[in-house]
């Protein structure tokens, strides 16, 4: 009887176990909400509630795409439009849903030896940016942050090259702290910027443009494509985000006292 009852409980551990093990969600997210601390509120609750840890890789956009192109996580939390579309489009991703927006910003030297401050648009900007070519930090890494900076230079048929333009391969809180060393201009999203704000001397210039929206949705990675995607456990992240637990946590999450991202 002892014996039998000592293989209940190792059947009962080995299925615990399994279970705990199966129980895991891969999720590649964008660096900007893992610098800014928002998926540090999200997750803990998600967790709690379904019993599902979530393995975060917190890497540029690209990366995060390719991932999932790949088989390698379940799902992706992610913010360059075009490139999420073709993602969709070409198979690999579905149910791409809106999440929450926030904005990217100009930051720069408080000086702002370009002129920048007071332009009238985002296209004034970067013009003035060109001309000036005062030092210029772009991320160079395929994130959303650098596709969307692409995306400007664009708006005003530049390409822009020359010793004034440094294109470092980093994350957004590295990207900013090279360009606080080397006293120049980037592109940052308002979340991470906040977030290094008092490590950095750099000031927001330029903000609050239409053009600057920052848009992310989450995607599930097709079950067609790979079978051995964790689809429920997804779909229910997905609906987390989406519910009204999750849209709490967003709207109210703040960095000194400034609203981050607003749900959609």
């Amino acid at each position: 009887m002892r014996h039998f009852l000592l293989l209940i409980v190792l059947f009962s551990a080995s299925f615990d176990s399994l279970l705990a093990e199966q129980q895991r969600l891969r999720l590649a997210t964008t660096t900007s909400t893992e610098n800014s601390g928002l998926l540090n509120k999200l997750n803990p609750l998600f967790e709690k509630m379904h019993g599902i840890k979530v393995d975060v890789i917190a890497v540029a956009t690209g990366k995060a795409i390719r991932l999932a192109r790949n088989g390698d996580v379940d799902l992706i939390l992610v913010h360059a439009p075009d490139a999420e579309k073709k993602f969709v489009e070409d198979g690999y991703g579905i149910e791409r849903l809106p999440i929450m927006y926030n904005d990217f910003v100009i930051i720069g030297p408080k000086k702002d030896p370009a002129g920048i401050r007071n332009s009238k648009n985002i296209s004034e900007v970067m013009l003035k940016l060109e001309e000036a070519r005062h030092t210029f930090i772009s991320r160079g890494d395929d994130s959303g942050t650098h596709k969307k900076e692409a995306n400007l230079w664009q708006v005003i048929e530049t390409l822009p090259k020359g010793r004034w333009y440094l294109s470092v391969g980093q994350g957004m809180g590295q990207t900013i702290v090279i360009a606080n060393e080397k006293e120049a201009y980037a592109l940052s999203d308002r979340g991470t910027y906040l977030a290094y704000k008092h490590k950095v001397e750099l000031d927001i210039i330029f903000e609050n443009s239409g053009e600057l929206i920052n848009p992310y949705h989450i995607i599930l990675v097709s079950p067609k494509k790979y079978p051995h995607t964790k689809i429920n456990l997804a779909r229910k992240y997905s609906m987390f985000l989406r519910s009204k637990a999750g849209k709490n946590i967003i709207k109210n999450f703040k960095v000194d006292n400034q609203t981050l991202f607003y749900p959609n």
